[in-house]
C-alpha cells in the first residue's frame, strides 16, 4: 500500500482542532481509503491515523524498529550511519527532536551494524518504484 499524505483541512471553528485527511490506496489491488482525522498518536509501530500495524518494521536488537515511510527511514539510517553526530539538518525537513528523542538501543554504536544491516531488509520489501 502506498504510505498516506496528510493534508490539513483547516481548523475546525467551535473546537480549535486541527482537521487530517488522510488517504491510502493499494497500487496492486486499486483499494483506497479516506478518512479524516482530529487527533493522531505518533510514536510507534503503528499508523497515527488508520491506528494498524506500519509496513516497514522488524526486529532488531531484541526490540522493533520501524518506520512510517520511506523517508523516515532514510532518516533513521542517515543518523544512525553517521559516524559524527552534529547537531543540525540530518535530513530536510527533519526535526532535530526526532533523532534526539530516538531509543538509547537504537543510538548505540555496538547496535549500528545490525541496525544497518534491518534498514537494508526492510528496504528490500518496498516497492521497485518506490
Amino acid at each position: 500500500m502506498a504510505h498516506p499524505e496528510t493534508r490539513e483541512d483547516g481548523e475546525t471553528a467551535s473546537t480549535g482542532a486541527m482537521n487530517f485527511h488522510r488517504r491510502v490506496h493499494c497500487r496492486e489491488c486499486g483499494y483506497f481509503k479516506d478518512e479524516t482525522v482530529s487527533s493522531a498518536v505518533v510514536g510507534g509501530p503503528v499508523d497515527p491515523f488508520f491506528q494498524r500495524p506500519v509496513w516497514l518494521q522488524a526486529s532488531c536488537c531484541g526490540h522493533v524498529l520501524w518506520a512510517y515511510n520511506v523517508r523516515h527511514l532514510d532518516l533513521l539510517e542517515a543518523y544512525v550511519a553517521a559516524k559524527l553526530r552534529e547537531r543540525g539538518d540530518l535530513a530536510a525537513r527533519a526535526p532535530t527532536s526526532l533523532v534526539e528523542r530516538l531509543p538509547t538501543w537504537l543510538k548505540t554504536a555496538k547496535n549500528r551494524a545490525e541496525v544497518l544491516r534491518t534498514i537494508g531488509r526492510l528496504r528490500l520489501t518496498l516497492p521497485a518504484d518506490g
